[in-house]
């Protein structure tokens, strides 16, 4: 039996007022032919299918094309919401989909959801399925239970479970289990309450993690995060991107003792390329303009620069864009003070409808229209008038 583990899609995401979209179709399509090649039995999408709980009109579209190939390719997909979608979209005709077998969590209701699958060879596993949840929504269904903590709310429902020991017991989870390597792009909560012990996953053989963008394994090489399929933040630049492989093998009765398992797990990637890479780039000015600098990768990749120039550079992006046209980000390497007092310069040149028209772009990827520029503009004048 074979299963692909992906997550963290984040489809409709903007990267520094760059839209992935075009990138994520690409590494779908990439996923897709992954699939036809390897013949997986199923598919776990451990959460974040979106970026955000109010999805573009595309992004929608994108995913719906997305799970819609595995339908009619009869692999059955289990996916759960995480911190970035919405439950109750994710939710949406599910009931229905499941019959192209095409498994969405439900909104929460205190617990898990179990599917009992059986493949072509007559193989059964138990696939359970635990969308993101937070303590406010476990409580609700255990109003006597002490649930003020992540792990008191994720200990709560998976302690509810009773799993049946004569088969493969797989879980599909979006959590932070402790322990884990975090990265810029991923939202973490300060004093670790969001975080989750990995022994509560213990009784299950494999457990499909998403919410960290790194893949990696907590603990045994069975409980893991396969990581996003693309980057989405520099901090992520080394990182190698991939679908992770479960492979189950069933063990026979002379193979094995009475009181052990009658199947094994064996994990591995396969490698995925991205449209564009998201690079690094450090030097001066000069020497990063070089041919045979920037020949040695793509010139259409992401790229950070973080210029070394001992002296101020003269229309800076200008330079940079034109060798590097999918420039990201412009850094440059000083003293900590010098930097700071750059920095606060540029924000007091800013006016507050400067600065919310840039906050507005980043966020939507479009400017603001007149009407709304006088709008935003009557509100903080409002708010001047009050503070004074």
């Amino acid at each position: 039996m074979r299963f692909f583990h992906i997550s963290d899609l984040h489809i409709g995401k903007r990267v520094s007022g760059f839209s992935m979209l075009e990138d994520q179709k690409v590494i779908l399509r990439q996923i897709l032919d992954l699939a036809e090649k390897y013949c997986p039995d199923g598919i776990l999408i451990a959460g974040d299918l979106y970026d955000k709980t109010m999805p573009s009109g595309e992004a929608v579209e994108t995913a719906d094309e997305f799970l819609f190939q595995f339908a009619e390719k009869k692999i059955p997909v289990w996916a759960v919401s995480g911190n970035h979608d919405s439950p109750e979209r994710i939710a949406y005709g599910s009931r229905m989909m499941e019959q192209a077998g095409i498994h969405m969590s439900r909104v929460f209701d205190g617990r898990l959801q179990r599917y009992t699958f059986t493949n072509k060879k007559g193989e059964t596993a138990d696939i359970y399925l635990l969308p993101f949840i937070k303590p406010g929504m476990v409580r609700r269904f255990f109003p006597e239970e002490p649930v003020s903590t992540t792990q008191e709310a994720a200990a709560l429902v998976l302690g509810k479970e009773k799993l049946l020991k004569d088969r493969p017991n797989l879980l599909v989870m979006h959590q932070f289990l402790e322990g884990a390597s975090t990265c810029d792009s991923e939202e973490i909560q300060i004093g670790g309450t969001d975080q989750v012990d990995a022994s509560l996953v213990d009784d299950f053989d494999y457990v499909a993690l998403g919410h960290l963008h790194g893949p990696q394994k907590v603990g045994r090489e069975t409980v893991r995060y396969c990581g996003s399929p693309l980057k989405y933040s520099f901090s992520e630049a080394d990182h190698r991107k991939s679908v992770t492989v479960v492979d189950i093998f069933q063990v026979s009765e002379e193979d094995c003792g009475k009181e052990e398992k009658k199947w094994n797990i064996e994990v591995s990637t396969l490698p995925l390329k991205p449209r564009r890479d998201l690079r690094r780039l450090k030097g001066p000015m000069d020497e990063l303009l070089k041919p045979e600098i920037w020949k040695q990768g793509n010139r259409e990749d992401y790229v950070q620069i973080l210029l070394t120039d001992r002296e101020p550079v003269l229309d800076a992006a200008g330079k940079i864009r034109s060798v590097y046209p999918n420039v990201m980000q412009i850094d440059f390497q000083m003293t900590g003070e010098s930097q700071k007092i750059q920095e606060e310069s540029k924000l007091q040149e800013k006016t507050p409808l400067e600065l919310f028209a840039e906050f507005y772009q980043k966020q939507t990827g479009t400017g603001l229209t007149e009407e709304q520029k006088r709008t935003a503009e009557t509100i903080l004048n409002q708010m001047k008038e009050e503070k004074l």
